[in-house]
């Protein structure tokens, strides 16, 4: 049994992710954190990270960007690792997360889903045979029309992915609305679509001479990323102190 800590326990993702625990034999929240403390829980529910002393194997971070810096602190001095969920962190903060996870196991990852992970892994295969043949690289990703950021962190993840496995050979391109030239074979593009309530879709398309090969994820709720989530905090039961990420979730998986 892994006993969490859910932090960010009020909010959309952290009742969601409440919801999956309470049907999970093997994870079970002891406590939470939010802000707001006056919704009932079947757990006891902390305003702040510092005032928590329930014991756990683990916290479930889906708080904000505000609340990291004390999280982590709390987490090293506490040596019960987390799952770093939440978005927007700054150089700062990232650097904060590498000098904790000297101290204790932290997983942080772009995308929480176990899709877009196993997709990672997949896209460096294929773009290793697709690239040296002389195909191009094409990502598309949509999300709802709410989305501050573009392209995705998810989007960005993938490039990154299949730019490492060719060498860093491939040039970034979000916008060619100003390029009047043709396509270089060393592009990678990638394109950002806002509207409706997409939860999220991922399109990586390898375009060839005659024939064209497209890797698709969709994720049609958010409880995919909670279900990540939950896997997450498992992995990181008695961890040592490391920066982990999705990939050696799924590895063990």
């Amino acid at each position: 049994m892994t006993n969490v800590i859910m932090h960010g326990c009020n909010g959309r993702m952290g009742q969601m992710i409440a919801g999956l625990c309470e049907k999970d034999p093997d994870i079970t929240i002891v406590a939470g954190v939010d802000t707001y403390t006056e919704k009932k829980n079947d757990f006891p529910v902390f305003a702040t990270i510092s005032q928590c002393d329930v014991p756990a194997d683990a916290v479930i971070d889906f708080s904000n960007a505000d609340a990291v810096d004390g999280l982590l602190d709390w987490c090293v001095e506490k040596q019960i690792p987390v799952v770093l969920c939440s978005t927007g962190l700054s150089e700062e903060q990232l650097a904060k997360v590498d000098a904790a996870s000297k101290k204790v196991a932290v997983l942080k990852s772009a995308n929480m889903s176990l899709g877009i992970n196993t997709l990672l892994d997949l896209l460096q295969k294929a773009v290793k045979v697709f690239a040296p043949a002389g195909f191009d690289v094409e990502i598309v990703e949509k999300h709802h029309n709410q989305k501050l950021d573009a392209p995705s962190g998810t989007a960005l993840a993938l490039a990154d992915a299949m730019n490492e496995a060719m060498d860093g050979q491939y040039e970034y391109v979000y916008d060619r609305s100003e390029r009047r030239q043709k396509r270089d074979a060393k592009e990678l593009g990638i394109s950002a679509v806002r509207g409706g309530t997409i939860v999220g879709e991922h399109e990586v398309i390898f375009a060839g001479a005659d024939e064209v090969i497209e890797l698709k994820h969709t994720a049609y709720s958010r409880a995919v990323f909670g279900k990540g989530a939950v896997e997450a905090a498992k992995f990181l039961k008695g961890r040592q102190p490391g920066l982990y990420n999705m990939q050696n979730v799924i590895a063990e998986a």
